[in-house]
């Protein structure tokens, strides 16, 4: 089996990263506020996938990145930071970054079909995927489009989280 411990470190970074960013949200929205509802539940699955992650690092020895402590604070801001703009803000921001984790996860279910030979890995994957799809057409469906210069802002989202993916996958 090839080493998998860049994919997983990567995809626990991201999910930790989710799960800040929906913690900076309802600290501003309110649970109680627009869209709180649909917010907290999906951070509940983030916080699920989370952990399905850390379990996964635990048993094959895969250390956390290095820049944990900067997804963590940086998550955070763009949460409240996007709610604080205003509703449709917080969903767009929401769409883009699913937006870029079904790209993320896509391709390395691609790598992982293909070897075939990391059958627990794709599952977690496939799984969560579909959840982040889901999280994406939420948001959408929320009004992610009707933001301010949405176009700018989720473009702007989505380069941010394509960098902090590389970021993740080396340190």
């Amino acid at each position: 089996m090839k080493d998998r411990s860049h994919m997983i470190r990567v995809d626990q970074a991201g999910e930790f990263g989710a799960t800040r960013i929906y913690a900076g949200q309802l600290v501003v929205m309110g649970e109680r506020g627009p869209h709180g509802p649909e917010i907290r539940a999906m951070a509940e699955q983030e916080e699920q996938h989370r952990a399905a992650f850390d379990a996964l690092m635990a048993r094959r020895g895969v250390r956390p990145t290095i820049l944990q402590p900067f997804w963590s604070v940086a998550g955070y801001a763009l949460g409240a930071g996007t709610a604080l703009l205003g509703p449709e803000a917080a969903m767009a921001c929401t769409a883009a970054v699913e937006e870029e984790i079904d790209r993320h996860y896509s391709a390395q279910l691609e790598e992982l079909e293909r070897d075939g030979d990391d059958p627990e890995l794709a599952d977690l994957v496939t799984r969560f995927r579909e959840e982040e799809r889901e999280h994406r057409d939420m948001a959408l469906a929320a009004g992610a489009e009707r933001a301010p210069a949405y176009p700018l802002l989720s473009g702007a989202i989505r380069l941010g989280c394509r960098v902090a993916i590389r970021l993740a996958e080396k340190f």
